[in-house]
């Protein structure tokens, strides 16, 4: 003879009636969520019994079919127990009862290294003006891109729905490979060209590839903060290596004490600084590497964007078969959602990992690979790279002089004559984070300077500030407000 549920699984089930009005949950859900939510914060304890499905249904006024469904779905998820004796609530580990916050044991932690990775000072979304690293997106060519994109679309079709090659489509490629010998002076075939999720994803693939827990990789200081983010995340003992005004100086002495595995530059324009390293520094660097069985990483930032005589070619193309694997991205030239970089890898190298490259990668964002491709062998993305020089050349003059004219505490202005951004080293005495705290809350995004080092010196106090995205008939308004700011900051020396 059966037993009469307990009087609290009838209170569980039948608090209320179910809900019927329009844009409610369909009642199978509704019973559904009723009965997983006693499971879960204990009122329904394992063992007991429900009620049978026609008892049920003819309680809360509902078809017993839907009671059927939603006791099937819970039996199948294992919360509910169907027997020949009726459904029962099932066995579940302690853990999944807790419902108190008090109750609820603490979160296993996390990696130790994930604490290393510090927030930087920007906003989600790229708003506010004077923030380095934009791109200018209002005069970039959307309805050029438009058409690339949906002539992509069209000549695919369904297949180009599944997944790619891993290492890249191949057109996109061969595509990169072409620009770069011609522009970049890179020694390259398309096979050698991984393309990644921007230059981030191609940082973390170095890492992972070619370096071990505790390894030891040099770092300029100051120097790229996505550089330091791959490098904490990959657990390795970084040690900043400083910049002067040549780019990054290497102590003879720290080949034996603290040998490299892996060595970050970015040497066309050294980031923030705007330094470029000198043929010398960059043989040397390839030589010692070399000795020391070390891999380069040379990330090629902003280096299309050249506003004073001819662009300065890139390190990996200077020897043959160098230790140097070369980075970048389509995020500063085209737009950054774009998500597009590429690692271009020593043919040794790629030949190693080629089966753990694909592996690890999954090929997609499969139209936009194809539209870029045909976008760079059309003409249109050197056209677009032409304008933008135009462009980011006017802007850096017009900040400049902005900054002479309007800034009134003494400064340097740095930042070579390269890429959207400049330095403005400061005396410590005008606390650059400070300065960058109140200016953002005015809508204005500048980077403190010495958040790029991992060991700052007082000469690291200063602000980087993005002209890419702001308008040159801003920067006389903007600076004044910004010197205004930087003198409130003032501290007694």
């Amino acid at each position: 003879m059966a037993t009469t549920p307990p009087p609290l699984v009838l209170q569980v089930l039948l608090e209320s009636p179910m809900a019927r009005d329009r844009g409610a949950m369909p009642l199978q859900r509704q019973l559904h969520h009723r009965i997983k939510t006693g499971v879960l914060d204990g009122r329904l304890a394992p063992g007991c019994r429900l009620p049978g499905s026609r008892a049920l249904a003819e309680a809360l006024s509902i078809s017993r079919n839907t009671v059927t469904a939603a006791y099937d779905l819970l039996a199948a998820e294992g919360f509910l127990q169907l027997d020949r004796k009726g459904t029962r609530v099932a066995e579940l580990s302690r853990p999944a009862l807790c419902s108190r916050t008090e109750d609820t044991p603490p979160a296993p932690p996390v990696a130790s290294r994930v604490a290393l990775i510090l927030p930087s000072a920007r906003s989600d979304t790229g708003a506010g003006a004077l923030r380095p690293g934009v791109p200018a997106l209002s005069q970039f060519p959307l309805g050029a891109w438009h058409r690339a994109l949906d002539r992509t679309i069209r000549r695919a079709g369904v297949s180009s729905l599944g997944y790619g090659d891993p290492l890249g489509e191949p057109g996109l490629r061969s595509a990169i490979a072409r620009h770069l010998g011609v522009a970049r002076g890179v020694r390259c075939a398309p096979e050698q060209v991984v393309i990644t999720e921007g230059a981030q994803e191609a940082l973390s693939l170095c890492v992972r590839l070619l370096a071990n827990p505790r390894d030891t990789a040099w770092i300029e200081d100051p120097g790229y903060r996505g550089a330091k983010a791959a490098m904490h995340a990959g657990d390795l003992h970084m040690v900043p290596v400083r910049v002067d005004g040549e780019g990054v100086v290497v102590p003879e002495a720290a080949w034996t004490s603290q040998p490299p595995r892996l060595i970050y530059t970015t040497p066309s324009h050294q980031y923030p600084t705007g330094a470029v390293l000198g043929a010398s520094r960059r043989l040397a660097l390839i030589a010692k590497a070399r000795e020391h069985g070390a891999w380069i990483i040379e990330d090629d930032y902003d280096s299309e964007f050249r506003h004073a005589g001819e662009s300065i070619g890139a390190m990996q193309g200077l020897v043959a078969q160098a230790p140097v694997l070369y980075v970048g991205t389509f995020s500063k030239t085209m737009f950054p959602s774009l998500r597009l970089g590429f690692l271009v890898m020593p043919e040794a190298l790629l030949t190693q990992t080629r089966t753990a490259l694909q592996e690890m990668l999954r090929g997609g964002h499969r139209h936009e690979q194809l539209a870029l491709a045909e976008f760079i062998e059309s003409g249109q993305y050197l056209r677009h790279l032409g304008r933008m020089r135009r462009l980011y050349r006017e802007r850096q003059h017009a900040l400049r002089e902005a900054l002479m004219r309007h800034l009134s505490v003494p400064h340097v202005i740095g930042g070579g004559y390269s890429g959207m951004h400049l330095t403005v080293r400061l005396p410590p005495c005008y606390p650059d984070r400070e300065v960058v705290d109140s200016a953002r809350r005015l809508g204005i995004a500048p980077a403190p300077l010495s958040s790029f080092a991992l060991r700052p010196l007082p000469e690291d106090n200063g602000l980087v500030l993005g002209y890419g995205n702001t308008s040159a008939e801003l920067f006389e308004r903007l600076i004044r407000r910004v010197s205004q700011l930087v003198e409130a900051a003032r501290r007694p020396e």
